[in-house]
């Protein structure tokens, strides 16, 4: 017996309860200050809170939780959408941001891959390709 059906009926699951988006993703670093130097002052993320080992950053849709970790420089898997890679890639490259794949066409549309201030990778891909899915 499905435990939203206490009565025991004849319960017909739809689309209740399934995931509809990425909520939050977490991102390691040593450091929340040089964190949030990087996500605030070159993402333009917007601060939401700060503690002493963790902190949130928001820009539209893209939520990223910044935890102190001992863990650094992993292949985080996030890709953030953006309107246009290549208007990234100059604004972060003009910045010194180092990049570990200059944007590409890809089946899910053009994208590229940086290096945060913790050597995390952080790709980014064009918005306007991915919703098409």
């Amino acid at each position: 017996m499905p435990l939203g059906d206490p009565c025991g009926g004849n319960f017909v699951y739809t689309d209740e309860g399934l995931p509809e988006s990425v909520f939050m993703a977490t991102i390691p670093c040593r450091n929340i200050d040089l964190a949030l130097s990087f996500y605030n002052g070159l993402l333009g993320m917007d601060v939401l809170y700060k503690k002493e080992k963790e902190a949130a950053v928001k820009r539209n849709g893209a939520t990223l939780l910044l935890k102190v970790s001992d863990t650094v420089g992993i292949d985080t898997g996030i890709y953030i959408g953006v309107e246009n890679p290549y208007d990234l890639h100059r604004r972060l490259v003009d910045e010194g941001v180092v990049f570990v794949k200059d944007p590409i066409r890809a089946p899910l549309g053009v994208y590229t891959s940086f290096l945060d201030t913790d050597g995390n990778t952080i790709h980014a891909i064009e918005m306007k390709a991915s919703m098409k899915i």
